[in-house]
C-alpha cells in the first residue's frame, strides 16, 4: 500500500496498523512464554511508580467461578476518531468487551446468543460452568485483523476489532457447552483444548483450518475419560508448528490411543501424534489425582532446538527435548527436577498450576518461572536467593544450564516472597509481574462429605488480588498494588503492552496500571 495513503482511505479498508506493542494471545505468543519482548515503557527504574490508571466493571454475570478471560491488546487500530489501542476481554456469560486502553471507556461489546439448551448432565458446577471459558486470540493483519472467540454453543466467531462485525458466519468448532481453553493461532490454523467432559465433549485438542473455504475441523482425543487438557493457556506451539499439550488423569494405554498424564507432541493442523513422554511414576500420579492436565507447557528455543518445560500438581518440573520427548521408551526426559512443592500430596491446592513463563536475559541466560501453590517441599533443592518465608505460594525461578552430560537442566535460582495462590507470571524488561489471587483452593468440604459449591468457594476467598513486580534475576520485590484491588481473582490473567499492566478479577472488573507521570 502507498505509504502516503490518507487515514480516511485506511479506515475504508477497515485495517489496523502496528504502532506499539501488542498482546494478541494468552501468554503473549504462541509458545506461551509470557515474555513481552517489545515492551519499552515500564522498566526497573520506574516500576515502583506504578499506579492505577483506570478500572472498569463490565456487565458480565460470573458463571460458577469463571468471570473474565485474559485481556488482549491491539494497537494502531484505525477508527473515525484516529488511531486507537483497544483491550479485548471475554466474559463467561457469552460476552466480548472492547475497552479504549488510554481512557478505560467501553468502545463496544457483543453478546453471543445461543439457541442450544444447556445439558442436564453433567449439571452445571465449577468444573462445568456452562459458560464462555476460552481466552480469544487476535490475528494481526494490515487489512483483515480479526478477533476469534468460541461461544458456549461451540461456535467460532470471527469479528472485526473496530466494530464487532462478523468476518464470516459463526461456525461450529467444538461441541456445545464443552469447556474450551485459550485459543492459539499459527499459520491460519486455530487451536483449542477441551477438558472435563463438559457438554459430553471428548477431551483432547481441536484445530480449525481458517484458510480453507469450508474451515475443516480436526480432533485428537487424548483419553476416553478423566480431566483432559485444561492448562490455562490451552496448547503451546513450537517454532516448527508442533502442538504441545499436557493431559490429565485417566486410562493409559498408548497402543489403544489412551494417553493420560502425558506430554503430547502433535503435527500442525492435522493433529497426528508425533511423539509423547509419560513420567515413570504416571500410575502413582494418576491414583493420587496429581495430574498434569492443569498446566500449559512453555516452549522456547535453546541451542538450535525447542525445549519444553511442564509439570503439574505433583510439584516437580520436566524439561523435554523437542527432538525426542522421552527417548525410545517415551519414559526418559531430558531432565526431571526433585520435588519443589506439594510434599503433602494435595490434589486441589498445591503444586504447579496454570502456565509457566520464560525469557532470555542480556547475557544469554534462559530463565523459567513457575507459579507454585503451597509451601516449598522440605527436601526441595535449595534456592540460592530467597525473599522471605512463602508458606502460601510463590513464584519459583530457574535457570536453564548445561549439565556434565551435556544435556540441559533446570537449576533453582530464586523464590519470591509469599503469594496467596499465585497466578501465572509474565515478564518485561527484566521484571516479573505476578498476581497473588486471594482465591480459596479447597474443593472437598472439611467434613469430607462432599465438594464445596462455587458460592461457598467464593465466600471463602482468603484475600484480595495483589499485583507484584519482582526483579527477574533476584526475585526482589519492586512493587506491590497493596489493597487497590478489593476482589479476589480466579483463573485471572495478567497482560502487558505499551506501559499498561492489565489484571482481571472475579467481580468482572478490568484494571489497568501504568507508571505515574511526573
Amino acid at each position: 500500500m502507498n505509504k502516503y495513503l490518507r487515514p480516511a482511505a485506511l479506515l475504508a479498508l477497515g485495517c489496523s496498523l502496528v504502532w506499539g506493542s501488542n498482546w494478541l494471545t494468552y501468554g503473549g505468543d504462541q509458545q506461551r512464554d509470557g515474555w513481552a519482548k517489545d515492551e519499552t515503557v515500564i522498566s526497573k527504574d520506574n516500576v515502583k511508580r506504578l499506579e492505577l490508571g483506570w478500572k472498569i466493571q463490565l456487565a458480565n454475570d460470573s458463571k460458577e467461578l469463571n468471570s473474565l478471560t485474559a485481556p488482549l491488546i491491539l494497537d494502531g487500530i484505525v477508527t473515525s476518531h484516529g488511531f486507537k489501542e483497544y483491550a479485548f476481554v471475554a466474559g463467561s456469560s457469552d460476552n466480548l468487551f472492547v475497552i479504549d486502553a488510554d481512557t478505560g471507556k467501553l468502545v463496544w461489546q457483543k453478546h453471543f446468543i445461543s439457541n442450544v439448551p444447556p445439558p442436564k448432565e453433567p449439571a452445571q458446577n465449577w468444573l462445568c460452568p456452562n459458560g464462555l471459558n476460552d481466552t480469544p486470540v487476535i490475528s494481526k493483519g494490515f487489512t483483515n485483523s480479526s478477533v476469534y472467540v468460541i461461544s458456549t454453543d461451540g461456535k467460532l466467531h470471527a469479528l472485526n476489532p473496530v466494530n464487532g462485525e462478523d468476518r464470516f458466519p459463526p461456525t461450529q468448532f467444538v461441541p456445545p457447552y464443552s469447556k474450551n481453553w485459550s485459543l492459539n493461532l499459527v499459520d491460519n490454523v486455530l487451536y483449542t483444548s477441551v477438558s472435563q467432559g463438559c457438554g459430553g465433549a471428548k477431551s483432547g485438542v481441536w484445530s480449525m483450518d481458517l484458510g480453507s473455504p469450508n474451515r475443516p475441523v480436526k480432533f485428537f482425543q487424548s483419553d476416553t475419560s478423566g480431566g483432559g487438557i485444561w492448562g490455562r493457556g490451552g496448547v503451546a506451539i513450537g517454532q516448527d508448528g508442533t502442538v504441545y499439550a499436557e493431559t490429565g488423569d485417566g486410562p493409559y494405554d498408548p497402543k489403544a490411543g489412551k494417553y493420560a498424564d502425558t506430554f503430547l507432541a502433535l503435527s500442525p493442523k492435522d493433529l497426528i501424534l508425533k511423539d509423547y513422554y509419560t513420567p515413570a511414576n504416571r500410575d502413582w500420579i494418576t491414583r493420587r489425582d496429581l495430574d498434569m492436565g492443569n498446566i500449559t507447557p512453555v516452549v522456547f528455543p535453546y541451542k538450535g532446538r525447542d525445549l519444553i518445560v511442564g509439570g503439574g500438581k505433583e510439584g516437580s518440573l520436566y524439561l523435554l527435548d523437542s527432538k525426542s520427548l522421552g527417548g525410545e521408551t517415551h519414559r526418559k526426559p531430558m531432565f526431571h527436577t526433585g520435588l519443589y512443592t506439594n510434599a503433602g500430596v494435595d490434589f486441589a491446592g498445591h503444586g504447579f498450576w496454570g502456565s509457566f513463563a520464560s525469557w532470555e536475559d542480556s547475557k544469554g541466560t534462559r530463565w523459567v518461572y513457575a507459579p507454585a501453590l503451597g509451601p516449598v517441599a522440605p527436601k526441595s533443592p535449595a534456592f540460592p536467593l530467597t525473599n522471605g518465608a512463602a508458606p502460601s505460594g510463590s513464584i519459583m525461578a530457574f535457570k536453564v544450564e548445561d549439565g556434565a552430560d551435556g544435556q540441559a537442566k533446570l537449576e533453582p535460582a530464586w523464590i519470591s516472597r509469599d503469594l496467596n495462590t499465585p497466578e501465572p507470571p509474565i515478564i518485561a524488561n527484566g521484571i516479573v509481574f505476578a498476581v497473588s489471587s486471594g482465591a480459596f483452593n479447597g474443593q472437598v468440604t472439611e467434613d469430607g462429605n462432599g465438594l464445596y459449591t462455587s458460592k461457598e468457594r467464593a465466600e471463602k476467598a482468603t484475600g484480595n488480588a495483589t499485583l507484584y513486580a519482582f526483579d527477574a534475576e533476584t526475585g526482589k520485590e519492586l512493587y506491590s498494588s497493596g489493597k487497590i484491588i478489593p476482589s479476589f481473582t480466579h483463573f485471572g490473567a495478567t497482560s502487558i503492552a505499551n506501559g499498561h499492566v492489565y489484571v482481571t478479577t472475579y467481580d468482572n472488573t478490568l484494571y489497568s496500571f501504568r507508571v505515574k507521570q511526573d
